[in-house]
């Protein structure tokens, strides 16, 4: 009966962002250490020092690298601001690396055409859904000039821009979601709001001073048989 393989732990070694000396050899100091016994060790000391470096950012050969590695660990370091931990890289045998990197460059024709491929899904996906974000700003607001309704869709809906278009309301393309959209479009085109912040007015105070000037040109884009208080 064969042996039941182990399960792969993953090992960790951190980038400090302090001096850090080694707890047993005392070297240092440190640019990665392991945690062991709550005291941070070189990479030597905890049986790590043969192994390479490989930053993040190329998915498949870091996949293949600790695929093919006997032995590996995760490369993490602190982010004070955001309060976690961050990958970095992987630490991997160097025959592994290397026999990645020729794995990778013996597919990497066929790589390059699927992100063409998925690159191309993807803008088509993005035209599609800016146009029907257009279509639905015609529908809440029929006056609104059809370039003007384009530009807003295609400024609120850019791909990885965090903008309302892509919010989960966006992408179903609420009322709400769209009208926000609009608002701040109008808010930034049609009003002095952005010289306001410029010269140092509170934007609480800039957006009360423009609200009338908002209000009006969304009235008129409504007309009057969609006419609604809305918040600018």
């Amino acid at each position: 009966m064969a042996p039941t393989p182990l399960a792969r732990k993953t090992l960790l070694a951190i980038q400090p962002l302090k001096r850090r000396h080694c707890a047993e050899c005392r070297g240092g100091p440190l640019t990665l250490l392991v945690v062991e016994d709550s005291e941070p060790r070189c990479l030597d000391c905890a049986d790590l020092g043969h192994l390479v470096f490989l930053p993040r950012g190329d998915t498949a050969l870091t996949r293949r690298a600790r695929e093919g590695s006997g032995l590996s660990a995760v490369v993490v370091r602190l982010n004070r601001r955001q309060g976690r931990y961050e990958r970095q890289g992987v630490l991997v045998e160097e025959a592994a690396l290397a026999r990645a990197e020729e794995q990778c460059l013996a597919d990497a024709e066929a790589r390059a055409r699927r992100r063409e491929r998925d690159a191309a899904r993807r803008a088509m996906e993005d035209v599609r859904f800016t146009a029907a974000f257009a279509e639905e700003v015609r529908r809440l607001f029929p006056g609104c000039p059809d370039e003007r309704a384009l530009a807003i869709a295609e400024h609120a809906s850019v791909r990885g821009s965090g903008r309302v278009g892509r919010s989960a309301a966006g992408r179903a393309l609420s009322a709400v979601a769209v009208t926000v959209a609009v608002v701040a479009a109008v808010r930034h085109t049609e009003t002095p709001y952005d010289r306001l912040l410029m010269s140092g007015v509170p934007r609480g105070e800039a957006r009360r001073r423009i609200a009338p000037a908002v209000e009006a040109v969304l009235r008129a884009w409504q007309g009057p048989e969609r006419r609604n208080d809305l918040a600018v």
